[in-house]
């Protein structure tokens, strides 16, 4: 299925058109329960919320002056219709003094206590705390904000509706949480816009592959159908797909790309509940798709600016995978797709959601008592390796029918020039195990 937007302006043709740097930070910021009732707050977890300033320097300092983040829901708004956006003045206060861009996630994965996913109260709660959001933000700051609105729809469906893993654990009702939380972000991107008409809107989801094994061929249509339940959320919100919910063309903004190393596996599903342990793809697996694919893909169907909102890996593979996804990230733009940026996220090392356990994922550690924290060299390096090689991308003009042949020079010298370091991009394909 493919469709051409209705506004050709909402098309992007080349990055750095709508974000200050090509890569961004991002700041975990995932608020939901777990089983034993404990409310997460990765905020706080991190110390973030404390050394915002110190945080946000740091993004300065190494070139990044992107950043995502995510309001507090259930912190915001813990009387019914009364908003208190004091635990987002500390970042609204370091984007600022450091000129950081900001999106800022409405919904990630949590809200207030008295609220209930599934009734129709939480969609017009959703559209009027954005609103709230919006107009308190235009007084805080000049610049026209960006949105999520509700983060990851699809993925959430799945996990909170379907698979009961996340919080409110419902098993069955996936595909009607969805058609809910598109519902919400319509009506919210609908307020927002009546209080901040320039804001604009990212929509967040994982880009996944799904096969069948080899063993199992009878599986390949239920794999594949799977594979293209990801782009429900988009065609609802397009309005391509659920008329009824009021999508519409004019909604489908900038689409967000979330792709991490686990985004592809078997399939092992039996309707929606697992009968067999998940299986990741090898990136030595013929069945592994290139990200790049993945990529032209989602522009092919949507004609939309695409950002890679999330991106990272753990312990000693994440510069390696850094290295991946840039190499397959040039290679899309490469062919014509209007890549904006990447997001490493998250950037800070975090507790992970069930065990606690230190998860070492980020570009920095956790802080001290003053506020430092240690920063992962290799990745560091890596970063600023592919910083220059975006740059120099960058300023070649690209505006119509693909890139220039100067850009794929430059693209191949700056790959030389890669290999020279001591970083051949294809001995980085595969990660180590």
């Amino acid at each position: 299925m493919k469709w051409r937007a209705a506004n050709s302006e909402t098309e992007a043709t080349a990055h750095g058109t709508l974000f200050k740097s090509f890569f961004a930070g991002g700041f975990e910021c995932s608020t939901h329960r777990t089983r034993k009732g404990r409310r997460l707050d990765l905020v706080a977890a991190t110390h973030h919320e404390q050394f915002a300033m110190q945080d946000y320097q740091r993004l300065k300092k190494h070139g990044l002056r992107v950043a995502r983040e995510g309001l507090r829901w259930h912190l915001v708004e813990q009387h019914r219709g009364q908003y208190d956006f004091s635990s987002a003045l500390p970042m609204v206060r370091a984007a600022r003094a450091t000129g950081t861009q900001v999106v800022w996630d409405l919904c990630h994965f949590g809200w207030p206590e008295h609220l209930d996913i599934f009734k129709p109260e939480f969609v017009t709660a959703l559209a009027k705390y954005g609103a709230a959001f919006a107009k308190w933000l235009s007084n805080e700051t000049p610049e026209p904000g960006f949105f999520v609105p509700v983060n990851e729809i699809s993925f959430f469906s799945w996990a909170a509706g379907d698979e009961g893993s996340i919080f409110p654990f419902a098993t069955g009702r996936g595909f009607e949480l969805k058609r809910q939380l598109v519902r919400a972000a319509l009506h919210a991107m609908d307020s927002i816009w009546s209080v901040m008409p320039a804001a604009r809107f990212v929509h967040v989801d994982p880009a996944i592959n799904v096969v069948a094994a080899q063993s199992r061929p009878e599986d390949k249509p239920d794999a594949e159908a799977y594979r293209l339940s990801q782009f429900q959320s988009w065609d609802m919100l397009s309005g391509h797909l659920c008329p009824e919910l009021g999508g519409d063309e004019k909604y489908l903004d900038i689409l967000g790309t979330n792709y991490y190393p686990h985004n592809q596996w078997f399939y092992n599903l039996k309707g929606h509940r697992r009968i067999r342990r998940f299986k990741p793809l090898s990136r030595r697996h013929p069945a592994y798709r290139p990200f790049s694919e993945m990529l032209a893909e989602i522009h092919g169907r949507y004609h939309r600016p695409i950002f890679i909102a999330e991106t990272g890996s753990e312990n000693r593979i994440r510069s390696g995978w850094l290295r991946y996804v840039c190499g397959e990230t040039l290679a899309a733009m490469e062919a014509g797709v209007p890549v904006q940026g990447i997001c490493l996220y998250p950037i800070l090392n975090h507790p992970g959601w069930n065990d606690n356990r230190h998860c070492h994922n980020g570009l920095w550690d956790y802080p001290d008592e003053k506020g430092h924290r240690e920063i992962y060299e290799p990745l560091a390096r890596e970063l600023k390796r592919w910083q220059k090689v975006f740059e120099n991308i960058d300023a070649i003009d690209t505006s119509r029918g693909g890139r220039s042949q100067d850009a794929i020079r430059m693209k191949n010298d700056k790959c030389r020039e890669l290999a020279a370091d001591g970083n051949q991009l294809h001995s980085s394909f595969v990660i180590p195990q």
